[in-house]
């Protein structure tokens, strides 16, 4: 697999001009045996240290999750070994992914509360489906 620490040759235009200087700082600043956490996506066939978001984006310790939201939010699909909660309603088109499931729940009980919908919870790596039911039933 190619290993990928700078910034990316799907930038704007083809262009890494268009690449913020701190993607390009943080690339440099975390030689491949730091310690710094690395993703791959074997649907990409790339690897991606996570310097840029502990650096610039600052999110720390959510730095993969921050990472596994911004790549599906991109390509359609999570890196490897990130499997989402889905809640989606039985009722209407509503629905989301979640990577905790706190959220998960949060959105299946607000959705249910305020359509009278039932929302389908799955959890990763479940066949299980859980019923999130309005108050009221």
């Amino acid at each position: 697999m190619e290993r990928d620490d700078g910034p990316s040759e799907n930038s704007p235009d083809g262009d890494d001009e268009h690449l913020p200087e701190a993607f390009e700082a943080a690339g440099e600043a975390y030689p491949p045996d730091s310690g710094v956490p690395t993703v791959t996506c074997s649907r990409c066939d790339r690897e991606w240290e996570l310097g840029y978001e502990l650096d610039e984006l600052q999110v720390g310790n959510r730095a993969l999750e921050q990472f596994a939201m911004d790549h599906n939010r991109h390509t359609g699909h999570y890196p490897d070994d990130v499997q989402p909660w889905v809640a989606e309603c039985r009722q209407c088109p509503a629905g989301d992914s979640f990577l905790a499931e706190r959220p998960a729940r949060r959105f299946a009980r607000t959705h249910a509360r305020h359509t009278t919908h039932t929302v389908a919870l799955q959890q990763p790596e479940s066949d299980e489906t859980e019923g999130i039911r309005p108050p009221s039933e």
